[in-house]
């Protein structure tokens, strides 16, 4: 019985959201997949030194510099996550450092 309410339910949201509510889930996938590459370049950066090279001169979005801004900003949610993770792990009982 829980089921078919929970379908139903499920039919309800889709049909008050005109059809979204079945695509918000990809939607939310794709975001956390997104802030994960940019939490583990992040990460590269900060172990390694090495940062992401991009030619602007080949991106079609706008100007150079529109991409370049959009760029740094993708790589900033990298680094915020980066630095909040460390924080709460530092403020764990379950991480010691070593360095």
């Amino acid at each position: 019985m829980s089921s078919d309410r929970y379908f139903w339910l499920q039919q309800f949201l889709n049909l008050l959201t005109f059809g979204l509510w079945g695509k918000l889930g990809r939607l939310t996938h794709y975001a956390v997949d997104a802030v994960l590459i940019s939490t583990i370049l992040a990460g590269m950066r900060r172990s390694t030194g090495l940062t992401p090279s991009f030619n602007t001169e080949r991106v079609s979005i706008g100007e150079g510099k529109e991409a370049n801004k959009w760029i740094e900003k993708y790589l900033g949610v990298g680094e915020w996550v980066m630095d909040q993770s460390v924080a709460i792990a530092g403020s764990s009982g379950w991480f010691r450092r070593t360095r």
